[in-house]
């Protein structure tokens, strides 16, 4: 059950920095490149909790 609500938690975190991120008032180029980062990160940090990595 712990596994589900850190699941759950870590996708809620992403998108609120996505969210987050798309509101700043900067170049698209960068607020790509911050998303692509945070995503990457994200998918890091799902499959930690998966017991993959």
């Amino acid at each position: 059950m712990s596994i589900l609500i850190s699941l759950l938690i870590t996708v809620l975190v992403i998108g609120l920095v996505l969210y987050l991120v798309r509101m700043l008032p900067l170049d698209s180029q960068i607020k790509n490149g911050v998303q692509i980062i945070v995503i990457v990160i994200g998918i890091i940090s799902l499959l930690r909790y998966l017991a993959v990595f």
